[in-house]
Parts: C-alpha cells; sequence; structure tokens
C-alpha cells in the first residue's frame, strides 16, 4: 500500500477533524485552493500548476486527472501516480479510478493500476459508473457492463464511490436525469450536464434551467446568484460547492444562501476532500 492511503475510517476521521475547509477547484492554469468556514469564504490561490481536465473528492484525499497524469491530493502535497494522460477521474470504493483519451480505465489500488476496461469517449468516474457518449457502464469483479441510456455527460454513485451502501445513483444525459431504481427512472428531462449526490440524499444537478436541488423528494430550483453556467458541484457534510465556467466559486449551507468568490480562472470542476 502507498504510504499515503488512507483507510475509510481514516479518510472520516480526518474529514470531520475542522470546522474549516479546504476546496479544490481545477481551472485553466492550475488546482485552485479555496478556503471556506461555514458559508464565509476566505483566501483562495494556485495550490499546483498544471492543466487539469477533471478533479473528483474523496474523504481525506484529491484525485486530479491532468494533461500529464493523475494526481493525488494527500497531506496538501500532490503525488503523481503514473497512470499518464487523463481526461477524467473519480473515486471507486475509495481508490482512484481514471480513464484516458483511449478510453482506457485503470483503478489504483496497492499493487498500482490494475485495467478495468475500454469504453468509447469516457466522460466522467463516480463510484461503479461510468458515463459515456453511447450510455451509463458500470464497474465490476469482471469488468464493465453497459447499464443503459445514452449520450450521457455525468454520474454519481456515492455508495459505490465510498464503498458503502446509501445513495442513490444518478446519471445526467442529454435527454435529462435519470434516478437508478428498477431501471432508469426520469427525474426531469432536458440537456442536464452534471450531477453530483450524497450519501444521505443531498443532492445538486444542472439543468436546461440551471442549477437545481433535490429537496422534500423534488427537484426545485437553485439558482447561484451570477449569470454564469455551473460546471460543478461537490459536497461534504456541511456545505454544497459549485463554481461556473467563469470561475466564480459558490458555497452554500443548509442553514445559508449562495455566497460567491470571483477566482478570475476558467473552471472545469470542483472537489472537497
Amino acid at each position: 500500500m502507498a504510504d499515503f492511503d488512507l483507510s475509510i475510517d481514516e479518510k472520516r476521521v480526518y474529514a470531520d477533524k475542522s470546522d474549516k475547509q479546504t476546496v479544490y477547484v481545477a481551472a485553466e492554469m492550475g488546482v485552485v485552493s479555496v478556503d471556506v468556514s461555514d458559508d464565509l469564504v476566505g483566501g483562495f490561490r494556485i495550490d499546483h500548476h498544471c492543466t487539469p481536465r477533471d478533479i473528483a473528492g474523496s474523504p481525506g484525499e484529491v484525485a486530479v486527472a491532468t494533461d500529464d497524469d493523475v494526481l493525488l491530493v494527500h497531506d496538501d502535497e500532490y503525488h503523481e501516480l503514473g497512470f499518464g494522460p487523463a481526461t477524467a477521474v473519480g473515486f471507486h470504493r475509495n481508490r482512484v479510478v481514471a480513464a484516458d483519451e483511449s478510453g482506457r480505465i485503470a483503478r489504483f489500488d496497492e499493487d498500482g493500476w490494475n485495467e478495468v476496461g475500454t469504453v468509447e469517449e469516457v466522460r466522467a468516474l463516480d463510484g461503479s459508473l461510468v458515463a459515456a457518449a453511447d450510455g451509463v457502464y458500470r464497474i465490476g469483479n469482471s469488468g464493465l457492463t453497459h447499464v443503459g441510456l445514452d449520450d450521457v455527460h455525468d454520474v454519481s454513485d456515492p455508495a459505490g464511490r465510498l464503498g458503502g451502501a446509501e445513495g442513490t445513483p444518478l446519471a445526467a444525459a442529454e435527454s435529462g436525469l435519470y434516478a437508478l431504481g428498477n431501471g432508469w427512472m426520469d427525474a426531469f428531462d432536458g440537456k442536464t450536464t452534471a450531477v453530483a449526490s450524497m450519501p444521505d440524499g443531498r443532492a445538486h444537478a444542472v439543468g436546461p434551467d440551471g442549477l437545481v436541488s433535490f429537496e422534500d423528494g423534488e427537484w426545485v430550483p437553485d439558482p447561484i446568484p451570477m449569470d454564469e453556467t455551473v460546471v460543478g458541484v461537490a459536497h461534504d457534510a456541511r456545505a454544497a460547492y459549485a463554481v461556473t465556467d467563469a470561475g466564480t466559486f459558490c458555497v452554500r449551507t443548509t442553514e445559508s444562501d449562495w455566497r460567491t468568490q470571483v477566482l478570475g480562472l476558467d473552471a472545469v470542476g470542483v472537489a472537497v476532500r
């Protein structure tokens, strides 16, 4: 096991140890770290110069897909994992998964990278799910299985991400948002480009009318106070975080409205550990 690898129990202790949080934004010049306390946004800085293509978080760690390699942020240090250029990154049962331009998908564990399979045009990874141009695939013990839909932009699988049993898998597709139950069930119609959810049921998605949140069993508008497009959403135990294509960072607790901070850098995603 790598010396920077955390068990899930250690990750939960790490994640709960402070009221302050560092949120990571993948932006045009690199990874930007933003200091947050509750709904107050503090300082921000370019934490690591690179060309990020995707970013994902798990308790205690953040993974970044760049045009050179996959990076793992642990104890505020950036570790190269030796994957090579990556286009998408996520966590599967608390382990980093990544994909490259050829569609190769692999999972990083004690023995290094182990290939899972190949899918044409991978767009996003989260938990056991893969979002691809021709639908959703599931990562299993024997490789990849196509599990429906078409033209999928993003997926969220909190149970598969954390290795637990709670949380409903969601898929953001060109035709709408879908929840996995007895097959894929329509949540709402219209092009949906991003989705993020947690085991406790909190969820956000970016649909045809902008940002929406899942509240009391329904998807309702939850607009940010900017005329910009949200490109990424993340959650922790205290708050929801969003980032726009123009580089505005947003934070909202369950007791506050959205607070914003202009970063001044084009962004592609946001993650929290």
